[in-house]
């Protein structure tokens, strides 16, 4: 119905639904990413859903029709052109339709198409209870790896071994394929891909991780060290980032700049005994890895009630081994925030 009111004060006829994403977050279905799906929604009329197969479970739309997608289970060339074939005798002629993704205007001939995108992206903006409940399986499978890791860490495993095992506690307590599993998993420096290395004693490793369940993005980091105890100066660096993230709680509520609440976290870190807190403070999470509110001094976000995001300040240099950096997971209540994650932040 927001999308439908939407598509009346534009004047279009309805939305043509492309993302995927989109169409799970206006109809509730999922399915594989190697088909095609699409979704008609006329701003009145039935909702129409194209897949490839018909839906396992019940979802929100009037009509569902399938095109081919497989031949003895060969999958076809071009699905995207299939699906919208099968869709084209629901259009009337001469259609203005909105769209949140990329077409191809000989595939709907006679429809003039209006760019819906960043339009999409605002009404999405503040989560929805159902949507809720999926961030926080993902922060769940997070905190499954974090445990997971705490095991592990300092056992002479590389840090290939330590991702996968991470990855596979995720899965388990997800119960379904989670998508990209995060970005950091390097001892010894800020971050990046893990590597067939095993991890030395007194290094520190930053474990950043994300868990996609359904399309949404739940991000969390953790730092741990390797096989001994921390050096003062890693305490020191662990201490300052938790003040941060605990005075920043009490900052944020509604109406609150995230440009002011980034400045704070800059005061607090950057150029402490030498370190850099070289990044962003955080970012909004839900069907994409980064979207509003942008803890950024080069966005000019506000808060609003609703929204999913991140707080990851970090420190780095030569005498922490490696860097400290701890992301926790919020919402943004009617008076403050509710953290979404509780796994332990020691190191």
């Amino acid at each position: 119905m927001r999308l439908r009111t939407l598509l009346r004060a534009r004047g279009l006829d309805g939305a043509l639904v492309v993302d995927p994403r989109h169409v799970h977050w206006l109809t509730g279905h999922w399915g594989r990413a190697v088909f095609s799906v699409l979704a008609f929604v006329p701003a009145d009329g039935p909702v129409v859903l194209v897949t490839a197969y018909p839906p396992a479970g019940d979802v929100a739309a009037d009509v569902t029709l399938t095109f081919e997608a497989a031949r003895l289970a060969t999958l076809v060339d071009d699905q995207p052109a299939a699906a919208f074939a099968t869709l084209r005798p629901v259009l009337a002629p001469g259609a203005a339709l909105g769209c949140d993704g990329p077409w191809l205007p000989g595939l709907l001939p006679g429809v003039t198409v209006y760019d819906l995108r960043g339009a999409l992206l605002e009404l999405r903006r503040a989560k929805d209870a159902d949507e809720l409940l999926l961030l926080r399986r993902g922060v769940a499978g997070c905190e499954a790896a974090f445990a997971a890791a705490r095991l592990r860490v300092g056992s002479g495993i590389t840090e290939v071994r330590l991702y996968a095992e991470m990855l596979a506690a995720a899965v388990e307590v997800v119960g379904e394929p989670i998508g990209e599993f995060g970005n950091d998993f390097q001892s010894g420096g800020g971050g990046g891909a893990p590597r067939a290395r095993i991890p030395q004693p007194g290094e520190l490793i930053p474990l950043d991780v994300s868990v996609v369940v359904r399309g949404y993005c739940s991000d969390l980091c953790r730092t741990l060290i390797v096989a001994a105890e921390p050096t003062a100066a890693q305490h020191e660096a662990h201490r300052l980032i938790l003040g941060v993230l605990r005075e920043i709680e009490t900052m944020i509520r509604p109406g609150v700049t995230c440009r002011s609440v980034y400045a704070r976290a800059l005061e607090r870190l950057d150029g402490r005994n030498g370190w850099s807190f070289p990044h962003h403070l955080g970012h909004g999470v839900g069907l994409s890895q980064h979207e509003a509110p942008r803890l950024n001094p080069n966005w000019d976000d506000t808060f609003r009630v609703g929204d999913v995001f991140t707080v990851e300040p970090g420190l780095y240099g030569e005498d922490l081994a490696g860097g400290v950096r701890i992301e926790e997971e919020y919402v943004v209540t009617e008076d403050g925030v509710e953290r979404l994650s509780n796994a332990p932040v020691g190191l």
